[in-house]
């Protein structure tokens, strides 16, 4: 759906995006993640051809991209993170939708207008100026004019900023059920904890580089060279650690009030063993649970890291 290759921005003296590499698969959410001036926007601009880049290319559907490229143009719906209050508030929602439905040539637009208000909560807003709507009504607008012409290929830039967390969860409940309807995503944003729970694949752009990409449970598995299991007990004595200790898969154990905290080898699924252990010593486990890091956690390790190595005088 989306390729870009060696993609690099300059703006004077300034290198904004250095040297990206994207490949965005049919079906997939996935998420372009990094702070706010990491090179996120700049990198959508140019994926959708309204800024040139210094260096690189960018390929949509199979085919080169550019300015002239209108026929890809069409099969991308954009929702940008300036929303569209600016040149538009003299018009109702009903108005300002009807004028991108006739533009794209949306077929039953009333209709299409309609389902898609309803979706995000906005239909009894329909005939309310742009003027008078809210950040988070003019970001879930923006979604819908969107989605009006069936786009193969949704970006989104930062989309649920302003929103408080009923319009996060309508969202998030929107995007994957466009995703189940076989529609694919690209979503740019930093806000992390949502983002999780959605995205399929993630990029991390630091500082105009692009760190890691990876498939989200793959990105989160590798951050912990082992796993670890939180099992609760019944009052833990402090000599269960090392009795724990014992058992060839383990490498770390702890008490933490009545958890039992153990670092065990990736190679393999010890919790079978690891729960008859404990029964043999007269315990009861009454629930075990890996943890794994969130993605929050993946990032500020990620980035932290190359900071590190830029102090130190390495690549970043």
């Amino acid at each position: 759906m989306i390729q870009a290759r060696g993609l690099v921005k300059r703006f004077g003296a300034f290198t904004a995006v250095n040297g990206v590499d994207l490949n965005i698969d049919r079906g997939e959410v996935y998420g372009f993640l990094g702070p706010n001036g990491a090179g996120k926007t700049t990198t959508i601009m140019m994926l959708l051809g309204i800024t040139r880049p210094t260096e690189g290319e960018v390929r949509l559907f199979g085919e080169p991209a550019g300015p002239r490229r209108t026929d890809l143009r069409r099969r991308v719906g954009v929702v940008p993170e300036r929303h569209p209050r600016g040149v538009w508030p003299w018009m109702t929602a009903e108005e300002y939708l009807s004028l991108f439905a006739d533009l794209f040539e949306v077929s039953r637009k009333e209709q299409r207008i309609a389902e898609l208000l309803e979706r995000v909560d906005l239909l009894r807003f329909r005939w309310k100026r742009i003027r008078e709507f809210s950040r988070g009504m003019l970001q879930k607008l923006s979604i819908v004019r969107a989605l009006l012409p069936d786009p193969d290929l949704l970006l989104l830039d930062e989309p649920i900023s302003g929103l408080d967390p009923l319009g996060i969860k309508q969202v998030r409940d929107l995007v994957l059920a466009e995703n189940r309807g076989g529609r694919s995503i690209f979503i740019s944003s930093h806000q992390l904890s949502e983002m999780e729970k959605i995205c399929h694949r993630v990029a991390i752009i630091f500082r105009g580089k692009l760190l890691v990409e990876d498939r989200m449970k793959s990105l989160l598995a590798r951050l912990s060279p082992q796993r670890e299991m939180h099992v609760e007990l019944d009052r833990p004595d402090a000599d269960l650690p090392a009795r724990v200790r014992t058992l060839p898969f383990v490498e770390e154990a702890a008490v933490r009030g009545n958890t039992l905290v153990v670092k065990m080898s990736r190679q393999g699924d010890h919790r079978r063993d690891l729960s008859q252990h404990l029964i043999s010593l007269g315990l009861v486990p009454l629930s075990i649970e890996e943890k794994i890091p969130s993605l929050e956690e993946a990032f500020v390790t990620i980035t932290q890291e190359n900071v590190l190595a830029l102090a130190q005088g390495g690549p970043a």
